[in-house]
This record gives structure tokens, C-alpha cells and sequence, in this order.
């Protein structure tokens, strides 16, 4: 316990002293001298590409993994983060993922009283939202110019995807499959990924639902679907588990082999990568453009 008030007390005083330093003494760059605690995958990653990943401190059990990191970064669970160990690390900001707001309760509060900006970062719904996070990320650590060539970066190859797809007359049908079985899981509008599928010259089976949603096996099959594309991270073999499923074989996709494996990080985080995925769902979709 006496250790516990001892590191809130010596965080409050380096507040209080980071505070009071004013008149004539020379001031910190704020960027170079930044610590972040990022608690979530999507914000790590575009910290890194901002130029940020040296002053990260401290990463979800998600974002371990993520190129571009210290090593040996401490790492906390998302919904349930170890306060006493996020103090120990005196960070400026930590960016955090709306999940982790559950019924009002923020696990960070402890923090954010004692003057750490806390940045919730609401699950993004679009690409529209993706770059909003973007800019709001890179305003917080002062990489705005960062923020906006990592943006127009993404325009540039989303636009030289549709140039490509443009002229299509008849798109083919797609069921994106993001759970399996028992548990089906999909989604229809209102989802950054319905989009992505829309950009690259495809047509949802379940354009008609909204959000995330499962589906019935029934409706599947009844969709028909031209292409089926997974990013089902947890089965051995997704696309052999969906081209030997019982009774699937009367889809026109699983008849003509045409099931392909979409990279779950890149298809499922709301990051710049999710240019990556759209990509890689190009040339499912149409390999005959796309190779």
C-alpha cells in the first residue's frame, strides 16, 4: 500500500512540477520528449507510421506483435489494465479503443484525474472515420503533416483501385466470412468493411443487413454468392474448412474454388492498412484485372 501512494504521489509531483515550469525556463519538445501508452492495435499501428513508435511505453496484448516497436514493451489487457503499472510508466497520452468503455465505466479514469490525456478513439464505422482517427491521433502528438501524407496515401491507392475496377459491367457477388461455424458472422452496411467490398468492385450477398450481424447457414446458401472471402484467424485452414463444409458445395463460389484468405489485422483494424486488405480483395475478386 505504501509503495502505491509513494508512485501516485511522485506522478502528481511531476505533474505539479511539469506544470509550474513557466517564465524563462527553456521548454521540452513535446514530440521529441513525448510517452505514449497506446490500447489498441489500430491506434499502435498509426502511431508507428506517424513516426511515433520510439515513444511508445507501453501496448495493448494486441499490439505486441506490430513492426516498428521498442522491444520488450509492457502490455495490458484493454478492458482491464493494470493502473498502478500504466503510473509506473509516466506517460503524456494514452490512446485507447472504444471498446474499452463498457456501460459508461472507463478503466483509465485513475489516470485521466491524475492529468494524463486520455484519447478514446470510438470504433470506426467507415473510412471516413479511419482518417478522422488519423488526424485526431496526429494532432494529439503534434504529426499533422505525418498525419496527412499517411492519408493521401491511402486516397491515392484506393483511387488507383477503382481507376482499375471502373469499368466492370457485372460485379461479381461476395460472402465475407468473419466467423465460422457454429457461429456465423458476417456483416451488411454500416461497416468500414462493407465499403472496402464496394470500392473494389464487388457487391455484398448481405448488403440489405446492417452492421454486424450473424447469419442464418440457410441464408448463405441462398445468397449464392460468385466469391466467398474469410479473415477467420482461429480455424487451421479457413478456406478448406468452407470449401469442405457439408452442404456448401451448391454455392456457385465453393463449386468453382473461388474462397480466398483475406489477412485478418489489416481486414479487421481501422488503420491506414486496411489499404492492404482492400488489395488483397481486388485480386480475389478480379484476378483477371489484378493478376
Amino acid at each position: 500500500m505504501k509503495k502505491k501512494v509513494f508512485v501516485a504521489l511522485l506522478v502528481v509531483l511531476v505533474l505539479l512540477i511539469g506544470t509550474a515550469c513557466g517564465g524563462n525556463a527553456p521548454q521540452p519538445n513535446r514530440q521529441e520528449d513525448r510517452t505514449i501508452l497506446s490500447m489498441g492495435p489500430a491506434s499502435t499501428e498509426i502511431l508507428v507510421a506517424l513516426g511515433m513508435g520510439d515513444h511508445i511505453v507501453g501496448v495493448d496484448t494486441f499490439s505486441g506483435k506490430i513492426a516498428g516497436l521498442p522491444s520488450d514493451l509492457p502490455a495490458f489487457d484493454m478492458m482491464a489494465p493494470d493502473v498502478e503499472q500504466m503510473i509506473a510508466l509516466g506517460p503524456d497520452v494514452i490512446f485507447a479503443a472504444g471498446i474499452t468503455q463498457v456501460d459508461g465505466l472507463d478503466p483509465f479514469e485513475p489516470l485521466t484525474e491524475m492529468g494524463v490525456k486520455v484519447v478514446h478513439l470510438p470504433w470506426a464505422v467507415s473510412i471516413a472515420d479511419i482518417q478522422a482517427d488519423i488526424r485526431l491521433i496526429a494532432a494529439t502528438v503534434d504529426a499533422e503533416a505525418e498525419g496527412e501524407a499517411l492519408i493521401a496515401e491511402m486516397e491515392q491507392e484506393i483511387a488507383e483501385i477503382q481507376a482499375a475496377v471502373a469499368e466492370i459491367e457485372a460485379p461479381q457477388t461476395v460472402y465475407f466470412e468473419i466467423g465460422a461455424p457454429p457461429f456465423l458472422f458476417s456483416f451488411g452496411q454500416g461497416v468500414f468493411l462493407h465499403e472496402m467490398l464496394e470500392l473494389v468492385g464487388a457487391v455484398n450477398v448481405f448488403a440489405d443487413q446492417d452492421a454486424w450481424f450473424a447469419p442464418a447457414d440457410e441464408a448463405v446458401l441462398d445468397a449464392n454468392a460468385d466469391v466467398i472471402l474469410t479473415n477467420v484467424g482461429y480455424v487451421e485452414d479457413p478456406v478448406e474448412d468452407i470449401l469442405t463444409r457439408p452442404g456448401w458445395d451448391v454455392v456457385t463460389a465453393v463449386r468453382d474454388g473461388r474462397v480466398y484468405f483475406i489477412d485478418p489485422d489489416s481486414s479487421s483494424r481501422p488503420s491506414h492498412h486496411i489499404v492492404q486488405a482492400m488489395w488483397e480483395m481486388a485480386r480475389a475478386v478480379h484476378p483477371e484485372l489484378f493478376g
